[in-house]
């Protein structure tokens, strides 16, 4: 086995080359959903696939998925019965967004005086393929255990990769699962994700009219769509912030907690606005319901006319507690939406999503060697935490090889702004996660 100064040194040689692979993946706006051009979700594939092969991945491929767009799949041979290591991530993106939000370009990876890079997907989750390439180069010659590599193309919007795995377990077989798409409260402050929300999302469309019509001719007996849609919404939530909706109930929250300043300076909430919700902060993200709409369809501010609304549209998002159905909470909201639509409006439900939750077991052998390399690597042992966020193909895995053990880190830390203008990463934290899952890959034995 390599000394930890080897793997150190080697990891440090990696990471220009690293770097280079994160720049070219993020220069490619690779969102796999409708409305976006389907040309970069495939440049993206095969981009990750060039990537994967000069990394030493052998035998890359793209999956033949019968729908959606494809993952990139390769393995790395290692000793007779040595064990066998699945390395996750993913190359889909969100969209920008409002480009006017970003201070750099949003498909051009940019360094800026604070030291992070900053682009869509530089963190979430372009950051995890470079995680992996520069460990897998790192350890060149000298891996000791088997490598299979999958990295998905649609985990953002719904994933036809589920489905795959279930119908080719044999493909996926592994003793230990590592998936490198989470992250740090704070840089340098290491943590391991034990437990995910799953989430479901639709949208509802609500009709009153024909056609629009001039408020000061029609106003007063005729339903406004997006009144309506509004006072629909409004019930969602209580006069604190919390889930109104009976039959979504969270539960306790048993591990580490957040501390109000730390959460209210990451979350970036404007000084004197309360935050929503009842309990502890680590309940509220990790072991109960949310719920926010995402995105609504109405006329615009600028430009808006004195009519009235014939048609409205929103989407709204539900995250879902671990160990929760979110198929069971999507047919709730939908009930939940149903029951409250004034004037008898037509209603309509379309883009529904779910993803399921996971609670991870964090005590067997595997995580013993992932604890023994964090602390190696940051020279601090790891914390356990949840997450809000969902990775919908990590309950598949758990299902086709329940012994196998599914570890979560990465390079989004809480300042990361994924999702959101002005994505970034620490490039020094991709440095660290990849030194972390090099020592441990290097450290499991048969």
């Amino acid at each position: 086995m390599l000394s930890h100064d080897a793997i150190r040194e080697a990891v440090a040689q990696a990471m220009p080359a690293a770097l280079g692979d994160l720049a070219r993946l993020v220069a490619i706006p690779s969102v796999a959903t409708e409305g976006f051009p389907k040309a970069p979700v495939v440049e993206a594939a095969h981009a990750t696939l060039d990537i994967l092969q000069r990394a030493g991945v052998q035998a890359v491929r793209l999956l033949d998925q019968p729908t959606g767009y494809p993952s990139v799949y390769g393995e790395i041979p290692g000793p007779a019965g040595a064990p066998t290591v699945l390395l996750y991530a993913h190359y889909d993106v969100q969209p920008a967004g409002n480009k006017e939000e970003w201070q750099t370009p949003p498909f051009e990876l940019t360094a800026r005086d604070d030291g992070r890079l900053y682009g869509r997907g530089a963190a979430d989750d372009k950051s995890g393929i470079a995680i992996h390439v520069a460990a897998l180069r790192s350890l060149a010659g000298h891996l000791p255990v088997n490598i299979k590599i999958i990295v998905e193309g649609e985990e953002e919007f719904g994933s036809s990769l589920e489905a795959y795995v279930a119908a080719h377990p044999e493909l996926f077989q592994a003793d230990v699962v590592v998936v490198a798409d989470g992250g740090n409260d704070r840089v340098g402050e290491p943590i391991l994700t034990t437990s995910l929300r799953g989430m479901a999302s639709l949208v509802v469309e609500v009709r009153t009219l024909q056609g629009q019509l001039h408020s000061g001719g029609f106003g007063g007996p005729t339903p406004d769509a997006l009144v309506a849609l509004i006072r629909m919404l409004s019930t969602l939530h209580d006069d604190k912030g919390g889930i109104a909706i009976p039959g979504l109930q969270g539960q306790p929250w048993h591990g580490s907690e957040v501390p109000e300043d730390a959460f209210r300076y990451v979350a970036g909430v404007l000084p004197g606005v309360e935050l929503v919700g009842t309990g502890s902060i680590a309940s509220r993200l990790w072991s109960n319901y949310a719920i926010n709409v995402t995105g609504l369809d109405a006329p615009a501010v600028t430009g808006a006319r004195n009519i009235l609304i014939d048609a409205a549209r929103a989407r709204v998002s539900l995250r879902v507690p671990p160990g929760q159905s979110a198929r069971e909470a999507l047919a709730i909201l939908t009930r939940h939406l149903e029951s409250v639509a004034p004037w008898h409006v037509q209603l309509s439900f379309s883009e529904q999503e779910t993803g399921e939750g996971h609670a991870m077991a964090s005590d067997g052998p595997a995580y013993q060697a992932a604890r023994a390399a964090i602390q190696a690597a940051y020279g601090k042992d790891a914390g356990e935490t949840g997450s809000g966020g969902s990775i919908p193909v990590i309950n598949t895995f758990a299902s086709i090889m329940p012994q196998a053990e599914i570890l979560i880190w990465g390079a989004e830390d809480g300042a990361a702004n994924v999702h959101a203008p002005n994505e970034s990463v620490d490039p020094k934290e991709i440095e660290r996660a990849a030194l972390a899952e090099a020592i441990f890959l290097a450290s499991l034995t048969s």
